[in-house]
């Protein structure tokens, strides 16, 4: 198999092409064949990833060869048929394309399918089906452990054996079974089918070689789910006081300079260091970047998880960019994050952003992913379930940060609504922006008011930009606080003797 570099370049060279050639055949009526010369001679792929996103309703594409993760993702009603294997996550986010694969397909195919048609001739891996809402999902042969976990719609029929932990945590939707199936999990049960089942399914079904038998058994939620409830941060930034490290001062009227940027080429800019999450978007005429979930401006970035990968098309075509999070989604090694960044990319536009979002305990490798993808910002959650205290998190992330390169910023996730001395403690401690929830009423207010008291902190500081701020800013007015920062204790004006041991 070719470099992942190369693979990459292939695969976004490949897509940037499909939607001319789609047209023309389209008007031709005629499949679109990938892996074949013009003469019909065959070619099969190696490895190429995320291929064929966002099918449009009519297209048809074939392919032969090994395709990689996210191949035919987010679908719009198109027909694919694969001639191969396929990596993982085929068909994820599916919204209405119609997906055939002639031999095995990896682990989590049909993830986050919403509508359409999934079927796999010669067995599939873990996870198949996870997080379905909707869609059919049809596979011959055997499939792994926990297939249909998290679902809540849509039917799985699988002609073969199935691993352990069949529909963990499923809320509703079907899994059929026509093989050895084990006891099911908790809030699971295991139930003979009705003669009217059969005859509906079959009838989806159509080819009479994929018909379910009337002993079939079938899966569903018995009702019964529990809400996990998580550790929250303890404590704040309000232990960390701000002071100058010179004897000169600006004048109170003095212009700063606040602005952050994220990315490098056709940077989307901050006027503050600060992105206020919204969840489900601006309602009002707020002139500032947000990150949301739902209905994005094309100044906002939207989060990408394991509940809206069927909308994915839609809110990264609207916004500035994209934060995919690692955290919502199974497991995605560096084959499955290149899959997912060329699949959204090619919908998106080549200069949208990519952000990456994990917990803060998992900062180091979030910003070695990051850094190896070429995305242009990591987010550590600060309230990732561990209960980890703020000030404890600024080493965390501060030090790691310094050892990434000028074209992927840091970033963290507070719980609370950000004040002025938030931001300037986390510019100081290396953080290139901070993202927060907004509070409920006067957005512009607020933040109106947090620029203010940048600028003013700035100005007593003697820092005409926010990017002079640095940790020798910062000093811990308590000793639990400079414990676990690592900054100098006031008074004492050093840290703590444990940091400088070996």
């Amino acid at each position: 198999m070719a470099a992942i570099d190369d693979i990459v370049a292939s695969s976004m060279s490949i897509n940037s092409r499909l939607p001319k050639q789609l047209e023309k055949a389209l008007e031709r009526n005629i499949v679109l064949r990938i892996g074949w010369t013009t003469g019909g001679e065959p070619v099969p792929k190696d490895g190429e990833l995320g291929l064929c996103p966002n099918l449009p309703d009519g297209s048809k594409v074939r392919s032969l060869g090994y395709l990689g993760p996210f191949t035919a993702a987010f679908g719009q009603g198109g027909t694919y048929t694969h001639q191969g294997d396929v990596g993982t996550f085929l068909g994820a986010g599916n919204n209405g394309n119609n997906i055939t694969c002639e031999r095995t397909a990896g682990a989590c195919a049909g993830y986050g399918q919403r509508s359409g048609r999934i079927t796999i001739l010669d067995g599939a891996g873990d996870d198949a089906g996870a997080m379905m809402t909707g869609g059919l999902l049809v596979i011959r042969g055997d499939s792994g452990i926990r297939i249909g976990g998290g679902m809540s719609g849509g039917d799985i029929v699988v002609h073969g054996d199935v691993g352990g932990d069949p529909g963990a945590g499923m809320k509703g939707g079907r899994i059929i079974i026509n093989g050895r199936c084990p006891s099911p999990p908790p809030g699971v049960k295991l139930r003979p089918l009705e003669k009217t089942e059969v005859t509906k399914i079959n009838k989806i079904l159509g080819d009479s070689d994929l018909h379910i038998p009337a002993d079939a058994v079938c899966l569903e939620s018995d009702g019964d789910s529990v809400e996990a409830i998580m550790s929250s941060c303890k404590e704040d930034l309000s232990g960390i006081a701000l002071l100058p490290t010179t004897t000169n001062h600006l004048p109170m009227h003095a212009t700063c300079d606040t602005v952050a940027l994220i990315g490098n080429e056709d940077a989307l800019a901050l006027p503050i260091p600060l992105l206020p999450y919204i969840p489900t978007g601006v309602q009002d005429d707020l002139f500032h970047p947000c990150l949301v979930r739902e209905n994005p401006r094309d100044c906002d970035i939207v989060i990408i998880d394991s509940n809206n990968l069927a909308d994915a098309v839609q809110l990264v075509q609207s916004a500035a960019g994209f934060a995919i999070d690692l955290d919502s989604m199974p497991r995605l090694d560096g084959a499955a994050i290149d899959g997912l960044i060329v699949a959204l990319k090619c919908i998106a536009g080549l200069q949208s952003k990519i952000l990456m979002i994990r917990g803060v305990g998992q900062t180091a490798s979030l910003h070695a992913d990051a850094q190896h993808h070429g995305a242009d910002g990591a987010i550590s959650v600060l309230d990732d379930g561990s209960g980890i205290c703020a000030a404890a998190t600024l080493p965390m992330v501060g030090r790691s940060a310094s050892t990434m390169e000028d074209d992927c910023s840091a970033s963290i996730w507070l719980p609370w609504a950000a004040t002025s001395e938030d931001l300037a403690v986390l510019c100081a401690s290396n953080v290139s922006f901070t993202i927060c929830p907004a509070p409920d009423e006067n957005i512009a207010g607020w933040i109106a008011q947090v620029t203010a008291g940048l600028s003013a902190h700035l100005n007593r500081l003697g820092l005409a930009s926010i990017d002079s701020l640095t940790r020798a800013n910062l000093r811990a007015c308590d000793q639990d606080t400079a414990a676990v920062s690592g900054l100098r204790l006031a008074g004492y004006d050093r840290p703590m003797p444990h940091w400088f041991a070996r």
